[in-house]
């Protein structure tokens, strides 16, 4: 019998690894899911991290990457990014792949699914975050210290984008070449296998590249 456990709130928010002081109260890696339920934590196969095409944030806190421009206000708009409840607009940049192989290392993360794809189907560009420049200098990490992650910015490399349609493809090969290469793009540069792509809201817009429970 497989068990699933699902975390909440990026990892980021972690109240001892994230951007304190714009943090959650609890603990957001995997780690907690044991700490949490009782088991124990070699009971654990396989942890998979869920990541944005791009990158949002909620309220305050660094972002080193958020667009307060047109090609923001579009990734809002397309992507439907405002709070379920609340209604409040969440800030949305390029992919921060800085952060998100800190949050792979915190988290033990060994497999990723990749979601809102479809929501970069337009840009004839996009961009990634690859390091920061912190007074003058490159570092490959996010300071730890509030002040300096206020600081840094992004330095990028960019991509073709395929401006076609990728909405509701459920097979990889499928998908525009330059889709494909955009995946290959940050599965190669986070080191893990990028195994589910998410191209639309419905359960069924879904590409499995590799199933990520295999079935006992």
């Amino acid at each position: 019998m497989n068990i699933i456990f699902e975390g909440a709130q990026g990892a980021m928010l972690d109240v001892n690894h994230g951007t304190y002081p714009y943090v959650t109260s609890s603990s957001t890696f995997a780690a907690q899911a044991a700490l949490g339920s009782g088991f124990n934590f070699r009971c654990f196969s396989s942890v998979v991290g869920v990541a944005k095409a791009y990158s949002t944030r909620v309220g305050e806190g660094p972002f080193p990457t958020e667009l307060k421009d047109e090609v923001g206000e579009g990734l809002r708009k397309v992507g439907g990014e405002f709070g379920t409840t609340t209604g409040r607009p969440r800030r949305c940049g390029w992919f921060d792949a800085v952060q998100v192989k800190e949050a792979i290392q915190l988290g033990g993360v060994d497999r990723l699914a990749l979601t809102k794809l479809d929501v970069l189907d337009a840009l004839p560009e996009i961009k990634v975050c690859v390091a920061y420049k912190l007074d003058g200098q490159v570092v490959r990490h996010l300071p730890a210290e509030p002040a300096a992650q206020a600081k840094v910015q992004p330095v990028y490399q960019s991509v073709p984008g395929w401006q076609k349609s990728t909405a509701g493809t459920t097979s990889f090969q499928d998908l525009p070449q330059r889709a494909q290469e955009y995946v290959d793009y940050l599965e190669n540069w986070l080191g893990v296998p990028i195994d589910l792509v998410s191209t639309g809201a419905r359960r069924e817009d879904t590409i499995v590249r590799r199933e990520i429970f295999p079935r006992r």
